[in-house]
């Protein structure tokens, strides 16, 4: 298909980038100071007396979990930088014209745009998280219950950044679709905090707010379902004794994400792509 190869060419774009590869450096050097950071934990002392083993454990997966927040920030921001231009710059300098004047249709240009792109986020999304949790186990031997569950979940997280980021792209220029996509993926997950505080209170109309934003952007709800695989049973069970306030806290999540949600996000991937394809149509390039 000829989608493939505007695909191979947005890997081959993406592979020779300086922003790619300071990048990738960035993330190894991150993963090495956390790993640094994971082998002191032994080291702590309660009360003149070592940690206990599943002390340790907890609180590794607790730190893991901020790690991996963290990371999810940089694997945003980093599909946005590089999707938001993707089709914006390439109309601007006049590349797409040149592309389309051949037997290319939009949609197999738009659609090679995004496979490529998807392969580049699932490469680096997931070859990182796999990265830091061989070095967590490595330094002190924790293993979240479900490290490919967490692992599908972040790259998901970035497919549907990096899926929005491309929509914009048809329509704003690199900059400004890339800002208004991490705004809105900042609002997401504020509106998470605040559908979990809705929850705490019993409140209706909050809690609605916090879904509506999870619906509309799913990013956040995404980052909840890799939260609960990173977590061990013992600290949900613990953490499920706080009843629906625990559902205000982003770095804790009691219940995994439902199937209905899953499927929710590859319909709203689906729905996006072809918003965008259709954005492509009706502009002239």
């Amino acid at each position: 298909m000829r989608a493939f190869v505007i695909a191979r060419l947005v890997i081959r774009e993406g592979a020779r980038r300086r922003l790619l590869l300071a990048l990738l450096v960035l993330t190894l050097v991150i993963i090495g100071l956390t790993g640094w950071g994971f082998s002191r934990i032994p080291t702590i002392n309660q009360r003149g007396a070592p940690l206990s083993d599943l002390q340790v454990k907890l609180i590794a997966s607790q730190f893991l979990i901020l790690t991996m927040f963290m990371f999810s920030f940089v694997l945003a921001m980093a599909a946005v930088f590089v999707a938001s231009p993707q089709i914006s710059g390439e109309v601007e300098n006049g590349t797409a014209l040149a592309i389309l004047s051949r037997p290319i249709g939009r949609a197999e240009y738009v659609g090679g745009k995004w496979i490529g792109l998807a392969a580049l986020v699932a490469v680096y999304a997931g070859g990182a998280a796999a990265i830091e949790l061989g070095v967590v186990n490595a330094v002190v031997g924790y293993v979240p219950p479900e490290p490919l569950s967490f692992i599908a979940f972040v790259i998901a997280e970035g497919l549907v950044i990096m899926t929005l980021a491309l929509l914009l792209s048809t329509r704003l220029s690199g900059m400004v679709g890339g800002v208004i996509a991490l705004v809105l993926f900042g609002i997401a997950w504020i509106g998470g905090i605040v559908g979990g505080i809705g929850a705490a209170f019993d409140n209706a109309t909050i809690t609605h707010v916090g879904t509506a934003t999870k619906l509309i952007l799913p990013t956040d709800g995404l980052w909840r379902g890799a939260v609960y695989a990173l977590e061990p049973q013992s600290l949900i069970a613990a953490g499920s004794q706080a009843g629906p306030a625990s559902a205000a806290n982003p770095f804790f999540a009691t219940v995994a994400a439902p199937l209905a949600f899953e499927l929710y996000v590859i319909g709203w991937v689906a729905l996006v792509l072809g918003l965008a394809i259709y954005s492509f149509h009706a502009r002239e390039p």
